[in-house]
């Protein structure tokens, strides 16, 4: 229960034109820190789904991907960049690879190439690098003319990533740094919103699916069984109160039925922004007490920014996080206890979605539908 928790005060909102200053600021962190602490500060996803077809998409049984016929429109990118986009995921199901490495293969390609099959681009050119994912002949990766073949490129790809162990629950920025090395590892994170939908819009879904042994499951990513969109239910447990209902309008998330000591694990990768005790009504932090309607605060509580500038917060632990500010934390990664600290009354895990890196209210969304579209639900029973 959190009508008035941490998003109904004044709270730091990343907007699109304050993006500049951010990235200075990241520039100096850069030089001092290897960017570790504000690599998701760089961009703020903006691309829509302005194809009919994927607004409504569903996770279907089948999700063979096909290479030839019309594409689904993006703003960002042409009919034949996703053409090149459906090779690598067919490629991908050739290779029996799980649809995590799809949706991770896409955005390296992103990236690299927005997509483009490019050739040698003279004194342009990144070293020897070609083709989708830049490769490079005198690296080992091919000739010119294989790397040149979407088909040969991805299947390379493909090929260096299933050798990286554990390569599945990592952050997609570090799995593919494993395979490409770039001087710009971080770069990659930023795609992984869109290489998800464009996975979803040609794969009928797919980036919804976990992998459960030899079968990929629609919605069912919750704790530590992540989508391959990159995304998980926080826990299992259903929606026991909405996101601004009739009854409760400044409702701006959800509860979350879990009982007491329940861990609360990471809906995404990304930054912790904020680990803390919020005050209540008083100004009192005694989060180390199960609190009570009317209290006021989130009790304690953690804001995590993730790519394409989400945020999303975690209410009422039991205990202080298992988190800090500034830490970069992996999908799925515990981050706290379940508890009734704060402005509630009796355990529970009160979840918020933001966007447009705004924490404060006008930046919540309905978590439903958001963790839905990406094959976390959150309102149902796992």
């Amino acid at each position: 229960m959190t009508d008035d928790a941490a998003s109904s005060t004044p709270r730091r909102t990343l907007r699109r034109g304050a993006v500049a200053t951010a990235l200075t600021a990241l520039l100096a962190l850069l030089c001092c820190v290897g960017g570790a602490g504000a690599f998701l500060l760089t961009e703020l996803g903006d691309e829509q789904k302005d194809d009919p077809r994927i607004a409504g998409l569903t996770c279907g049984t089948s999700h063979t991907v096909k290479v030839a016929g019309i594409m689904p429109r993006f703003t960002k990118y042409g009919d034949d960049q996703i053409r090149n986009a459906a090779v690598i995921i067919k490629v991908g199901q050739d290779m029996k690879v799980p649809a995590r490495g799809w949706v991770i293969a896409v955005a390296t390609a992103m990236q690299e190439s927005a997509l483009r099959n490019l050739g040698h681009l003279g004194r342009r050119n990144d070293h020897d690098s070609v083709g989708l994912f830049q490769q490079r002949p005198s690296q080992g990766w091919g000739t010119p003319a294989q790397l040149q073949d979407p088909a040969y490129a991805a299947g390379k790809f493909y090929q260096k990533l299933l050798t990286i162990p554990g390569w599945e629950r990592l952050s997609l920025w570090e799995a593919a740094q494993k395979v490409q090395v770039s001087a710009f590892p971080y770069a990659y994170a930023k795609h992984e919103d869109l290489a998800g939908q464009i996975v979803d819009a040609l794969a009928g879904g797919a980036a919804r699916t976990v992998q459960l042994g030899a079968k990929a499951v629609c919605d069912v990513a919750a704790g530590a069984r992540i989508a391959a969109s990159g995304w998980t239910a926080p826990l299992p447990g259903g929606v026991v109160s909405g996101f601004r209902t009739a009854e409760r309008p400044a409702h701006n998330g959800v509860d979350l039925d879990a009982g007491k000591d329940t861990p609360i694990h990471a809906a995404a990768s990304g930054r912790v922004l904020v680990a803390r005790c919020d005050p209540d009504h008083s100004g009192r932090r005694d989060c180390g007490r199960d609190g009570y309607p009317g209290k006021g605060g989130c009790g304690w509580f953690v804001d995590i920014l993730h790519a394409g500038g989400y945020i999303t917060r975690y209410c009422h632990m039991i205990r202080q996080p298992l988190v800090k500010p500034g830490q970069l934390v992996t999908v799925g990664q515990e981050i706290g206890r379940s508890g009734s600290s704060g402005n509630s009354s009796g355990p529970h895990l009160h979840f918020e979605v933001h966007v447009d890196g705004d924490r404060s209210k006008a930046g919540a969304i309905n978590p439903v539908p958001f963790m839905r579209e990406r094959g976390a639900p959150v309102d149902r029973k796992a």
